[in-house]
């Protein structure tokens, strides 16, 4: 940058007093390109219009900081540019007021990849995530039961909150909110995606699916995307559908979503379940290329022994008012689950080790889904790992089933180091298993 240039953020143009926000159709630049002024930056849509964000001057594009797809205040910068044009020293934005949110950077992704450069066939690129803003403690759902303290809830299941989602709130807002994240942390943009595969047990509907529900909120057209639900193991089976879209070339960049809203699915009365569950949402871009996160082995399977030991008789996410014809609620049979689990938790953590070709020692985490921590601790001696490897953050959490493995790997991303080995695992309603190994 010469001595008279300077950065600048930018805002959408206002197009009414009645109006407070837009949605970004489309960038008709990228960040490093020159453009003169009274050239069309981007497309934008507001309630009432399609319009034009056209440069107030001419130079360079620095950063884009809201993605397409995305809804944007009037009061938020959008881009950062450089300029050497003295008139915009003094540029007054169209609709931001003095105190207008800072820039808000997207965050670089790493460059790892394998210590020789060998290429990656399939890779794990940015992780999003979302929790609902409503904290729900122990000591709020204690009070259904008189006889039971907040303190014996979380040594039974090693959880002390709970996000829960406001009212109006549904799972494919959180999914939009976890798939935007991914995405920006990508490094890539929503037209880049080339297949939606959405995981979940509380669709938004019976139909349409709510990855594609998803897709139509991030402005995709003509890409696959479709639901599945292999209940917690569910983003795990995700990520390897998309792995394998990946290696066969049906597609370069899948996003994977993990979504449940469980909260309206607990009876207060059962022990069993009325303390588990909270909700959210993760996601993660899986693509290939050389650059990201080397996806080494997937191992999945069910198990039909386990098939009542967790269940559900009715679909989506709100029980029916009228529901005297079928039991609605999340149902868990305690103790054998538990035994269940870890058994199976402690197997295919094994598989994974193996057919990667690793040991033990040499596995730096297990990030598990978040099931119990009683379970997880279990595992751990079963598996031989010293506990400490296992991430945990049930505890603040709870719960949250296929959104699990994404939203704990998305919260310990900045204690990764390259090539740290890391096996994700989960055990589900099916009873269904799944592991990933991953080189960081």
């Amino acid at each position: 940058m010469d001595d008279e240039s300077f950065r600048l953020s930018l805002y959408l143009p206002a197009q009414g007093a009645s109006e407070t926000e837009a949605t970004i159709i489309e960038w008709r630049v990228a960040e490093g390109d020159r453009f003169e002024k009274g050239d069309v930056l981007a497309q934008a849509e507001s309630a009432k219009s399609v319009f034009d964000f056209q440069a107030p001057c001419a130079d360079r594009v620095i950063k884009l900081l809201h993605l397409e797809a995305e809804a944007v205040t009037f009061f938020e910068a959008v881009i950062e540019i450089e300029t050497s044009d003295p008139s915009m020293r003094n540029w007054i934005p169209p609709a931001a007021a003095a105190g207008a949110e800072p820039v808000r950077r997207p965050k670089a992704l790493p460059a790892v990849g394998s210590a020789n450069g060998r290429i990656a066939g399939a890779v794990l690129l940015g992780v999003g995530g979302y929790l609902p803003q409503r904290v729900v403690t122990n000591a709020e759902l204690v009070r259904q039961f008189p006889e039971i303290s907040e303190d014996y809830v979380y040594q039974v299941t090693g959880i002390r909150e709970r996000r829960w989602a406001a009212d109006g709130e549904k799972p494919s807002d959180m999914a939009f909110a976890a798939a935007l994240e991914a995405i920006r942390n990508s490094g890539i943009a929503p037209k880049d995606i080339d297949a939606v595969i959405l995981s979940t047990t509380t669709p938004d509907v019976a139909m349409p699916s709510t990855a594609c529900i998803l897709q139509d909120r991030l402005s995709l057209r003509n890409v696959p995307a479709f639901d599945l639900n292999a209940a917690c193991s569910g983003w795990l089976y995700a990520v390897s559908v998309a792995r394998g879209m990946v290696l066969t070339g049906m597609a370069h960049n899948v996003l994977t979503v993990g979504v449940e809203m469980q909260s309206h699915l607990l009876d207060r009365s059962d022990r069993n379940a009325w303390f588990i569950f909270g909700d959210g949402a993760g996601a993660a871009i899986i693509s290939a290329g050389k650059t990201g996160h080397r996806i080494r082995q997937v191992v999945l399977g069910a198990d039909t022994r386990g098939l009542h030991m967790a269940r559900r008789s009715e679909p989506g996410y709100i029980v029916p008012a009228n529901f005297n014809h079928c039991d609605p609620w999340i149902r868990l049979d305690g103790q054998p689950l538990f035994r269940f689990a870890t058994e199976s938790f402690a197997e295919i953590i094994h598989q994974a080790i193996q057919k990667s070709g690793w040991t033990p020692d040499q596995t730096r985490w297990v990030i598990p889904h978040q099931a119990n921590a009683r379970i997880l601790k279990a595992t751990a001696k079963r598996c031989n790992i010293p506990p400490q490897r296992f991430y945990l953050n049930i505890e603040r959490v709870g719960n949250t089933s296929s959104a699990s493995i994404p939203l704990a790997l998305l919260e310990m991303e900045k204690q990764l180091k390259p090539d740290d080995r890391l096996i994700l695992c989960s055990v589900g309603a099916g009873m269904t298993i799944a592991a990933v190994s991953v080189e960081w």
